[in-house]
């Protein structure tokens, strides 16, 4: 007789969250919204072509605190992506693959994601 009060495969409730999985998942977040900054960029772009009318437009949601916001989380969005890329690549070489390694990497890349976002963004007077 089969057990039907447990699940037939593992999913989400069953795991508990860890650091690698966290930053798997935020790793693949921060692809996504590198591409819809992508997007946005190109509406930027493609403003600034078709006129003063239309790149106001733009410039004006870009200054907008919803435009602040989305800008500055494509620059983090940015610099994670890059850092968590250079330790991809460095697994990838063999080299970090211990699980101290692991995870002493990952808390670098998310501080350094955060030091460094904040750092341009203040350099650069947010625009």
């Amino acid at each position: 007789m089969l057990n039907t009060d447990r699940p037939l495969s593992p999913h989400l409730q069953v795991y508990k969250p860890q650091l690698t999985s966290m930053l798997s998942i935020l790793h693949r977040m921060t692809g996504a919204a590198l591409a819809f900054g992508s997007v946005m960029l190109a509406w930027w772009l493609f403003a600034a072509l078709d006129g003063v009318r239309a790149f106001s437009l733009v410039q004006d949601f870009r200054e907008s605190f919803i435009g602040q916001f989305m800008l500055f989380g494509w620059l983090f969005s940015f610099v994670y992506h890059f850092l968590n890329g250079i330790r991809h690549l460095k697994w990838d070489l063999g080299f970090g693959l211990e699980i101290k390694s692991v995870y002493r990497t990952g808390y670098i890349v998310v501080v350094g994601s955060i030091i460094l976002s904040v750092m341009i963004w203040t350099m650069t007077g947010g625009k």
